[in-house]
């Protein structure tokens, strides 16, 4: 019998590419560790928490939980805390950190971001916690049906928040002694599709358990699984009772995401947080909570009830309610509406009535969208530089004075002490002429300066639609623009953190803890608490009549819209 040379070839380069490939196999030991995914917000590596069984099988699909760490704790902490492992008597958090204790198994996998230290769960931090999940999911078999969501204090308030804002990911959530950001009881109803448990002590002198209890009752009140445990005369420290003997995750074990329920009711005022389910919102009115009530009561039949909502789209492929290439019959508002669609219809109000509008169909010119809606926050959430000017040729005196600017912008990683410690962000800070065309591609812009100073102001100068006089020493202008596919965000004259007073949870310096207060645009006197105007842009990013009023009575503003 011949032999056919180019069959063992090949049959040789398999098994040494099999072979190799089983070589590169990550191979990573049960219980817990840490792991770190590469962040595109500032190119750094960062760390996560993660806990594996110990028969980890890569064949089958395991449950995550997500836990969420408090203030002045970390990724290594929190692994231990959601496994009711409290620290040793006398023990500080530093000792605690250096080692992980032995726990019993459990047949989850465990992710614990550290999302930049004590900053909130907001922003950056915000988008951290979606790549740790995103790498999560793509080292392991992860069931999509069985992710849940957790956290104590800062991290209980940034429970509240990931999973309202995002309800149709997680199968359950678990908030303890909550701290949540401004406007997260806003999205209450946003919990239907999921159970919730709240723990919190009685006698909590940091987050005031009154706050939890107002929770509940709401929930209760709004038809949500809701279950509560208030601890006895415990203060801050709850989650030493909520996650003994690894309770959470018998509580989790009963819970499972149904991906296609027949009702969704969802709540939402950003573009950035338009969809749970099967319902996309396309338009809503602007600074308002848009609202809908969706029910599928039989197949390709819905009922809906909108407040504040003028387009939306139902995704209804996979849906056991929707049959694809037939009349799909629908109830907007007390109107009925039909159409025939083998995967999503979108409907778009015109006055009072609603019809079929294609997905297709855009608003012209510049409108405010997902990606491209404000405020300035939103500018600052993602990967973001900050740009000095030096168009002017500055003395050396003055350039000092715009780097330190910049550079006093840019300081995320502050030191706040041995408990808050330092925000662990690096965005780069440069000047005008060493921003490189990547960086236009990718980042939003943080710019300093006005269009004679700044060299990238002075670009956009005929598109952007306010300038400071340069003149001007009293006033400052801030505000954000959306520019070819990214924001700018542009801070004339005093910083905007000028005079700030220092309020609220401190999870990241004043200087950045203002940012979430502000709206588009931002125009004071002297200090940022004398403020002349403090303006949305209209829905086509154009200055209200009110705020041109106000920017013009004080002769330090040029409007070119």
């Amino acid at each position: 019998m011949g032999i056919n040379l180019s069959k063992v070839l090949l049959l040789v380069t398999f098994g040494l590419f099999v072979n190799f490939a089983e070589l590169r196999a990550q191979k990573l030991s049960p219980g817990p560790q840490v792991l770190s995914f590469f962040s595109d917000a500032d190119d750094t590596e960062q760390p996560y928490g993660v806990y594996l069984p110990k028969n980890y099988d890569p064949n089958k699909k395991y449950p995550l939980v997500m836990m969420l760490h408090g203030a002045g704790s970390n990724h290594r902490l929190a692994l231990r805390r959601v496994f009711g492992k409290s620290n040793a008597e006398g023990e500080t958090d530093a000792e605690a950190t250096r080692e992980f204790p032995q726990w019993d198994d459990v047949d989850f996998i465990v992710a614990s971001p550290y999302a930049r230290g004590t900053a909130g769960y907001q922003g950056i931090p915000e988008e951290d916690v979606y790549d740790v999940l995103d790498d999560v999911k793509r080292r392991f078999n992860i069931d999509e049906n069985k992710i849940y969501l957790t956290g104590l204090s800062m991290g209980g308030g940034g429970t509240l928040w990931i999973g309202l804002t995002r309800p149709d990911i997680w199968a359950a959530i678990a908030a303890v002694c909550p701290a949540p950001p401004a406007g997260t009881f806003d999205l209450a109803a946003n919990a239907l599709n999921f159970p919730v448990h709240f723990f919190h002590g009685d006698a909590d002198p940091v987050v005031p358990v009154a706050g939890t209890q107002k929770w509940v009752a709401h929930l209760q009140d709004i038809g949500v699984e809701v279950s509560y445990k208030e601890f006895v005369d415990v203060k801050h420290d709850s989650w030493v009772s909520a996650y003994d003997n690894e309770f959470i995750f018998e509580w989790f074990g009963h819970a499972e995401r149904n991906p296609y329920p027949d009702r969704v009711k969802f709540v939402s005022k950003k573009y950035k947080y338009n969809k749970a389910f099967w319902v996309q919102f396309d338009k809503i009115n602007l600074g308002t909570l848009a609202d809908i009530d969706a029910k599928l009561i039989k197949v390709n039949t819905a009922e809906i009830i909108t407040k504040n909502l003028n387009a939306f789209t139902l995704n209804l492929k996979g849906h056991p309610k929707f049959k694809g290439g037939q009349v799909f019959n629908v109830k907007i508002d007390g109107s009925n509406v039909t159409a025939t669609t083998d995967s999503s219809v979108s409907f778009a109000k015109n006055g009072n009535v609603w019809a079929v509008a294609s997905k297709n169909e855009t608003a012209a010119g510049l409108t405010k969208r997902k990606g491209a809606e404000g405020p300035i926050f939103d500018a600052f959430s993602s990967r973001h530089v900050y740009v000095y000017g030096t168009a002017d040729n500055p003395s050396a005196e003055e350039l000092k004075r715009r780097m330190d600017i910049a550079n006093q912008a840019a300081a995320w990683s502050h030191y706040r002490g041995p408990f808050l410690g330092r925000v662990m962000f690096f965005p780069r800070i440069m000047s005008d002429k060493e921003v490189r065309p990547s960086d236009l591609e990718s980042c939003n812009l943080v710019l300093f300066g006005t269009k004679e100073s700044n060299a990238l102001i002075a670009k956009y100068a005929d598109k952007l639609p306010v300038h400071l006089n340069p003149a001007d020493k009293l006033h400052g202008l801030f505000y954000v623009f959306p520019m070819e596919k990214r924001y700018v965000a542009v801070s004339s004259g005093l910083p905007w953190w000028t005079g700030a007073v220092d309020q609220g949870f401190p999870f990241v310096p004043v200087m950045h803890r203002k940012l979430a207060e502000y709206k588009d645009l931002l125009f004071f006197k002297e200090s940022a608490d004398k403020i002349v105007a403090d303006e949305y842009f209209t829905e086509n990013w154009k200055l209200t009549e009110e705020a041109k009023k106000k920017l013009s009575g004080s002769g330090a503003i040029s409007i070119t819209q």
